[in-house]
């Protein structure tokens, strides 16, 4: 009886080991499955089929590769290789400290020295100082010439390796060696790094009571450059608005916005924003506060894209704005920027606008009201400044720097592209007439005088800013001859 007792525990005890063990195999197996439905649901391109060719490709780098490899370094490249693989231009990921760099450019501000720089001859030479920077306060001028920073040679650098030893946290300091004309030596500067303010707004009163403002980008803090521009203008007795976007790429919808709700009665449309599979919808209104009622003319041309052609849009469309100049760029998608934690930046697009009466931007751009287009010498390439022309060069560069030649009213013979005596002869003069060394040749120095002048010269003509000038005098009679009519009618 007690071994038959025993065999009968065994079983039921052993009943119950197999029970166990098949209910922690159910659990077990429950688990795996759920962490595995958690993962691909957290990671949906673990679902896949290439996933794994992904995966072999980094294990197989990291284990076999000659030169060894850094696993960031590698997801950042295939984090690059997704946003390319999209096809689309205006889609990216930066890596890093790319990404800080590129969040850095909406920013109303820049730590650094305040300097404008242009390259001569693989040098770094000051274009200005910005009044009031650490730069100006120490005396550096236009036309130094910056030979190192920090005791590293800049000669044969890049412009961005240049920016990046320049620019730091605030309050940091950085030497700067220093070559200056009519000195035999070099000499260093050290200068604490400050806040140096980003502009982005300029602006003027012309003749005839036009206030012009230029807007140059739209960052951080346009909205309120460009209120206070408006605001100076009113007060010098504005009687109408010239909007100069001409060569403004776009940037922050905010921004843009901001200088919209400025201009555009309160409550009419500024845009809409169209979502993927038009699941989603945003109309964007005006909050304007204080009534505008100056006429209103906009300069824009092929390089005025993204939020620039959206302002245009929205001022004909809904302010009764006239364009003026040539159709816009096109772009009319809409890019939203994500910070990651460490720095690296997704840039995606998301949606497209739409102007208020529901017209399509992209790859149409905007056709102005008033149609000019500037002369033939702005579209000329800008010389390189370093490499020599002479007697005997031959090509593009040539061809360019004749056209430059004539259009400022030297004679280099016919631009066929030959560098021959008639050519240098033209050079030797346009040198002389600046006050350069008279070689005959173009380098550095004479290529960088030879496009200041052509610069100087379409600023002083510009047809596009006169015939917006002519059309926005003929929208202020106008306004103000409704005006008389209407206090006529009402006595």
């Amino acid at each position: 009886m007690r071994i038959m007792g025993t065999d009968s525990g065994w079983k039921r005890r052993g009943a119950a080991l197999l029970a166990m063990s098949a209910m922690l195999l159910l659990v077990g197996g429950s688990g795996f499955l759920l962490g595995k439905w958690w993962m691909t649901m957290r990671y949906p391109m673990l679902k896949d089929p290439a996933f794994a060719n992904l995966d072999y490709t980094y294990r197989k780098i990291m284990s076999d590769y000659l030169y060894g490899a850094d696993s960031t370094e590698l997801i950042h490249g295939a984090a690059k290789g997704m946003t390319a693989a999209l096809g689309d231009p205006y889609s990216a990921y930066y890596a890093g400290e790319e990404g800080r760099e590129y969040v850095q450019r909406y920013d109303d501000h820049i730590v650094g020295i305040g300097v404008e720089i242009h390259v001569e001859d693989g040098e770094f030479v000051v274009t200005s100082a910005y009044k009031g920077a650490p730069a100006e306060q120490a005396g550096i001028r236009k036309g130094d010439v910056i030979v190192a920073v920090d005791g590293v040679s800049m000669r044969g650098k890049s412009m961005q390796e240049l920016v990046s030893r320049t620019r730091g946290e605030e309050g940091t300091k950085v030497t700067i060696t220093i070559r200056r004309d009519g000195l035999t030596e070099p000499f260093d500067v050290t200068l604490e790094r400050a806040k140096i303010p980003v502009t982005t707004v300029h602006a003027e009163m012309l003749e005839g009571g036009i206030g012009k403002v230029q807007i140059t980008r739209f960052a951080e803090g346009t909205g309120k450059e460009f209120g206070k521009a408006v605001d100076e203008l009113l007060e010098q007795g504005m009687e109408g608005l010239l909007l100069d976007l001409r060569a403004n790429p776009g940037g922050l919808l905010s921004s843009t916005l901001e200088v919209a709700s400025r201009l555009i009665p309160k409550d009419r449309v500024i845009l809409e924003v169209v979502y993927k599979d038009d699941r989603k919808r945003l109309t964007y209104t005006s909050t304007q506060r204080v009534p505008w009622d100056k006429p209103i003319t906009v300069l824009i041309d092929e390089s005025s894209a993204s939020s620039a052609e959206v302002l245009a849009a929205a001022l004909r469309e809904s302010a009764g704005a006239k364009l003026v100049g040539m159709k816009t760029f096109g772009k009319g998608v809409v890019q939203t920027f994500r910070p990651l934690k460490d720095g690296s930046v997704l840039k995606l697009t998301e949606s497209e606008w739409l102007t208020p009466n529901g017209g399509k931007i992209h790859n149409t751009g905007i056709r102005p009201d008033v149609e000019v287009a500037l002369p033939d010498y702005a579209s000329l390439p800008a010389l390189p400044t370093d490499e020599v022309l002479k007697v005997g060069s031959l090509g593009q560069n040539v061809r360019t720097a004749e056209l430059m030649l004539e259009a400022i009213g030297y004679d280099p013979g016919e631009p066929e592209g030959i560098y021959d005596e008639q050519t240098a002869a033209a050079v030797e003069q346009f040198q002389r007439d600046e006050r350069l060394t008279p070689t005959g040749t173009i380098s550095g120095r004479t290529a960088y005088k030879l496009m200041e002048r052509l610069r100087t010269k379409l600023v002083e003509e510009d047809p596009q800013l006169r015939e917006a000038v002519r059309t926005l005098r003929g929208m202020i009679r106008t306004a103000g001859g409704t005006a008389e009519r209407r206090s006529d009618g009402a006595g």
